[in-house]
């Protein structure tokens, strides 16, 4: 990728200004200097702060899944308020990841996550991702991936609130390997391509002194008082930046028979991957069963956004458009009672969820705790004509207190 107004020939040959001063070049890699990265000229040093100061914030404990049960978590339940950097509602998190929803109403400061990258998965709004590489006009069904250390702001629009699933890994995501060809072009087979992905439009020129911006890294949060307004680039190049990608984009791949769910695998993360199940045809051998079949995760906790469509396998369940399931490791799960049955003879399917499997266990935030149906574990119980109490012993509350995540 390209903004190549202010662009010298060659990286790392001088740039003149029309008053005869430099621009100032900024490298923003990964792996050190062995992997993918971007250069970018700015007008000022972006390295001129006046200011640190450490940010008390609160202590976000987490509990683990104790006893082991599988979580239904109503995410329309939290109220509505602050923005999508601070107010962000921990649900799960281990050490590879964070998974938050936020609610918001209200544009961010500036924020920098100096640990690893961010994903934005939007269910609902619309905003201005503002970054140093320009602005990112996002909304509905978009994916947003922000690589660690990129300094930005979310702006909202003022009509509505803004509803996502915030996942923050402690390192790189990105398009499954299997993807990408071994000189990073995507190939023939994969599900998107790079005419998807939206890059960030014309950079910004904001003027301004004394700019505050937030940086998360792993001994907590800082605020950093820049000389000079961090949004001064004047052109960058590389392959390191942000971008989005609508969910609409995602082609399925479907079968005679049922795929199994590394077919809708979208990115990948430190001991993560991102699934989109999309509207799509289902099998269409004459006498092929639509549903999964019931599964164990022996490797991962799973962990489902429901974000639209009609979930024909959780009918019964409870689970409706803003539900998060978690189906943890060791736990046997699949579709309700009679879900097959009736799905017999279907061929086609319109829900849209997001899945986030993860290959360590998760723990369980308090937003988490507060949002959570109890009744879900016993959800797959049959019903006979008098109908199946929930056990008088069941409980999902964890009962051994522990921290995670980052």
């Amino acid at each position: 990728m390209r903004h190549k107004d202010h662009l010298p020939k060659k990286e790392g040959v001088h740039q003149t200004r029309d008053d005869s001063t430099l621009y100032t070049e900024e490298g923003l890699g990964v792996e050190g200097f062995g992997s993918d990265w971007s250069l970018l000229y700015h007008r000022r040093l972006p390295t001129a702060i006046t200011a640190a100061v450490a940010v008390d914030c609160p202590p976000e404990t987490t509990v683990p899944n104790h006893p082991l049960t599988p979580r239904h978590l109503r995410t329309h339940d939290l109220e509505v308020g602050g923005d999508p950097v601070s107010s962000r509602h921990l649900l799960m998190a281990n050490a590879d990841v964070r998974l938050s929803v936020v609610a918001a109403n209200h544009s961010s400061p500036l924020f920098r996550n100096a640990v690893g990258d961010e994903v934005f998965y939007i269910e609902k709004g619309s905003a201005s991702v503002e970054t140093t590489f320009g602005s990112l006009d996002v909304g509905r069904g978009d994916y947003v991936v922000i690589p660690t250390s990129t300094t930005h702001r979310w702006v909202l629009r003022e009509d509505e609130p803004l509803r996502a699933l915030v996942i923050e890994a402690t390192g790189h995501v990105g398009p499954a390997d299997r993807y990408l060809t071994q000189r990073g072009q995507f190939t023939e087979q994969a599900p998107f391509c790079e005419r998807d992905l939206r890059s960030p439009s014309e950079v910004l020129l904001v003027e301004g002194r004394d700019v505050d911006v937030l940086v998360k890294n792993r001994n907590g949060l800082t605020k950093l008082t820049y000389q000079s307004h961090p949004f001064d680039v004047v052109g960058w190049d590389g392959c390191l930046y942000p971008y989005a990608f609508n969910v609409a984009d995602f082609e399925p791949i479907t079968g005679r028979l049922h795929q199994p769910p590394p077919v809708h695998q979208t990115f990948q993360g430190p001991n993560f991957v991102v699934c989109s199940f999309v509207p799509r045809k289902l099998d269409y051998h004459p006498l092929s069963i639509p549903l999964p079949y019931n599964h164990s995760n022996v490797d991962s906790d799973e962990v489902l956004f429901y974000v639209g469509g009609d979930y024909t396998s959780r009918a019964g369940s409870g689970i409706g458009q803003g539900s998060i399931s978690l189906h943890p490791s060791g736990f046997v799960h699949g579709p309700q009672p009679g879900a097959v049955e009736a799905s017999l003879g279907k061929d086609s399917t319109d829900e849209l969820a997001i899945m986030v499997d993860t290959f360590r266990p998760l723990e369980l935030g308090s937003a988490a705790l507060d949002i959570a149906d109890d009744q879900y574990a016993w959800s797959w119980l049959a019903t006979s004509n008098e109908g199946s109490p929930v056990p008088a012993a069941a409980t999902t509350a964890p009962v051994t207190a522990g921290t995670g995540g980052q």
